[in-house]
């Protein structure tokens, strides 16, 4: 059977001929074929995989190293262009669309040797918190059938979860690598702002998003954030500093226990499940033991942290969502018609999924004339306090952690009429994408029903080195 712990472990085998890249593609695929009840996936390229892992097998020579992911499976998000692919946002708005170009980070896959195995089911548009509102079908928990895998990225971490392949990407907006992360049992990683380019991303909120990594360790994790962050001629918001070797970072470990800050309000606050609550209280102590400096603090925002994100990307989304209106982008309504905005409304009421209208019209009614000062200028101000409050924090800490979610994977179909519950589950994520700094959800527990549940490390902005080096300590403790 083909497994190997890390790429690294993955490579050596390699090298020594043990293994071939061909063995890698057959054994994903055969586990992909034998989990196709599970919906992770929207296509799979098996030929094109195998084509490029014969290759790469003919190629490979003994004495010759290796680019940093040769023949390592990644799937993809079906909202990161791969070019001559199709794309489609997981809806019919979409569907059957091909695209004309690679997103930055799957260039840089690509050219870092990694083979692309397929497009993985999201929620349409990114949006959504449990991976039901596909237009092709919800996402299973690959623990659990009858649970939810997260969302939005559902059927990239179920991919990571099941063996399905070695590394996913995914987005996210407010929580939706670390969240699905969470519920799966696995790791999963939104860098900082900038970190990496989105170009080639299909906007939700483009001041939130930012793609991330899904693995099953934090070294893995840390070598396909080095392949692809960077600067990017294409993209004016991304980061222009230098790339750490992230991978150099985690075998240099000799740096002192670190100052660690938690909110108060987030351990205390009534939705959160009492399992978890005291999962995380034990494991701060457990930190104090090994001589960590755990803190508490006030945050008397955490009310409005939720708001305050819904307002902001309902609004940027149904600013970038406006382009999808049947004449240049998009479904186009065959139904008959000689007016110009029936034409529009039948195009966008076909193409789009319930969730996506209902965030689209929260974000139209937040931007018009009679609502914008009360709305959207006052949760762009709470987002500035909230960023002021983060450089407090981070001046005097060296990183905050607290539970990823309130509660554990919910069944399929438990919270589908109750909106405010799901979009609650975000409580302890968005505020990481508010403020722009890398977070991680890391898998150290398991719920009384039997269902993993993780931690959320966060760190300043631009300070990965610091995150994965955390994460590294905090998964060994737990071991």
């Amino acid at each position: 059977m083909f497994r190997f712990s890390t790429i690294k472990d993955y490579h050596t085998a390699l090298q020594n001929g043990q293994t071939t890249c061909v063995e890698a593609v057959r054994f994903y695929i055969d586990r992909i074929q034998a989990d196709q009840h599970l919906n992770a996936w929207l296509e799979v390229y098996a030929e094109e995989a195998l084509a490029a892992a014969a290759s790469m097998d003919k190629e490979r020579s003994s004495n010759q190293p290796l680019l940093p992911l040769h023949g390592v499976l990644i799937g993809l998000k079906d909202v990161i262009c791969y070019k001559d692919h199709r794309v489609s946002a997981s809806s019919r708005m979409l569907d059957g669309f091909v695209s004309v170009y690679n997103a930055t980070a799957t260039q840089k896959l690509l050219d870092a040797g990694a083979i692309i195995i397929g497009r993985q089911n999201c929620d349409e548009f990114a949006m959504g918190s449990s991976n039901e509102h596909s237009a092709y079908g919800s996402v299973k928990n690959a623990l659990d059938e009858t649970r939810v895998p997260g969302g939005s990225s559902g059927g990239s971490a179920v991919a990571v979860q099941a063996d399905h392949c070695m590394i996913s990407l995914g987005s996210d907006t407010g929580g939706s690598v670390r969240q699905p992360a969470d519920f799966c049992g696995i790791i999963g990683l939104k860098p900082g702002y900038g970190r990496i380019s989105r170009y080639g991303l299909i906007a939700y909120a483009s001041s939130f998003d930012q793609i991330g990594i899904f693995g099953k360790n934090i070294q893995d994790v840390a070598l396909t954030l080095q392949v692809i962050s960077g600067a990017d001629a294409f993209d004016s918001t991304v980061s222009q500093l230098p790339v750490p070797d992230f991978t150099a970072a985690l075998n240099k470990m000799d740096d002192p226990p670190k100052r660690i800050a938690y909110f108060k309000e987030a351990l205390d606050h009534p939705g959160l499940d009492p399992a978890i609550k005291a999962a995380t209280e034990g494991f701060i102590k457990k930190l104090t033991a090994q001589g960590y400096i755990v803190e508490p603090l006030d945050f008397e925002l955490l009310e409005y942290v939720v708001p305050t994100y819904y307002v902001l990307t309902t609004a940027e989304a149904s600013s970038n969502l406006s382009r999808y209106d049947g004449v240049r982008f998009g479904h186009r309504s065959t139904q008959p018609t000689d007016d110009l905005t029936d034409f529009y409304k039948l195009s966008r009421s076909e193409g789009f999924g319930k969730e996506v209208k209902r965030r689209i019209m929260l974000g139209s009614f937040v931007l018009s004339a009679g609502y914008y000062d009360a709305y959207f200028t006052k949760a762009q101000q709470v987002r500035r306090k909230l960023q002021q409050l983060t450089a407090t924090v981070f001046s005097s800490y060296d990183a905050i952690i607290s539970p990823t979610v309130p509660a554990p994977a919910y069944r399929i179909g438990e919270l589908q009429n109750d909106q405010l519950a799901m979009f609650l589950g975000d409580i302890y994520t968005v505020f990481a994408n508010l403020v722009g700094i890398p977070a991680i959800s890391i898998p150290l527990f398991k719920h009384p029903n039997g269902m993993p549940f993780g931690l959320q490390i966060m760190t300043s902005q631009d300070d990965e080195v610091s995150l994965l080096r955390l994460s590294k300590q905090f998964l060994e403790l737990s071991e």
